[in-house]
């Protein structure tokens, strides 16, 4: 079952080089459904999959006036998704600062011979 919490779905929808340079572009302002496919050697129903995920992470909004539809990119979910990994950065920085410190004691100790080893 896939997950749906928000944080999964945005890692998810990052997974793809396609989707994130459809953020790319919208981080440069809102634009249509047209400009943002335009660059992307890929079908129309392929480039509103894409869409469909990234708004189902809530990084895509869509709007419609007349027969334009506008997407805009929305932040928030990239701020919880950074504020994740920032906090787990932390804990993964302490974790390898103590491996290290453990490496470089295993380095200073002497280490057995073959016969002290055998015996």
């Amino acid at each position: 079952m896939p997950a749906t919490d928000s944080l999964s779905l945005v890692f998810a929808a990052l997974a793809d080089p396609t989707r994130r340079a459809i953020l790319s572009t919208l981080a440069q302002g809102p634009a249509t459904v047209g400009e943002v496919a335009s660059p992307f050697a890929v079908t129309a129903p392929a480039i509103s999959q894409h869409l469909k995920v990234l708004e189902r992470a809530g990084l895509v909004t869509r709007t419609t006036k007349a027969q334009w539809r506008t997407l805009s990119m929305q932040a928030k979910p990239l701020d919880e998704a950074s504020a994740w990994v920032e906090k787990h950065r932390r804990e993964w920085n302490l974790r390898l600062d103590a491996l290290d410190a453990h490496l470089q004691t295993m380095k200073t100790r002497p280490t057995p011979t073959t016969e002290e080893a055998e015996s």
